[in-house]
């Protein structure tokens, strides 16, 4: 499958949004780049039990009942569960993932000129 290269700008612009995302829309984000790659959810390791970096540095990571304390590690990796059970195929992960940088970029703002960084990291 090869990657388009609207998904490939949305990868670049999701670096340029001018202030941080939700742990939610961080997950969405993670999840729909994973399938659109291709990555094989079936072949994931589970995050082990000391995986102990948890959601809590953010004001919003235990306000949604949906994601309590839980780890870094095990929230990706539900994401990109839920996701590869839905069935979504790699070109239509890639137009989610487009979709979403846009909806990011009208919520969090976007700054073409900005210093491109890694969104998600602390």
């Amino acid at each position: 499958m090869a990657t388009s290269e609207a998904f490939r700008k949305a990868a670049e612009d999701s670096k340029k949004l001018t202030s941080k995302p939700t742990n939610e829309d961080l997950l969405d984000l993670y999840a729909f780049y994973k399938v659109a790659n291709g990555e094989d959810f079936s072949k994931a390791t589970a995050p082990g039990m000391f995986d102990l970096k948890v959601l809590t540095h953010r004001p919003d990571a235990l306000s949604k009942k949906t994601f309590g304390p839980q780890t870094y590690g095990k929230a990706k990796y539900n994401a990109w569960k839920k996701v590869a059970e839905e069935g979504v195929t790699p070109e239509q992960a890639q137009e989610k993932y487009i979709a979403k940088v846009e909806e990011m970029k009208t919520k969090y703002g976007y700054d073409e000129n900005k210093e491109p960084e890694a969104v998600g990291t602390s």
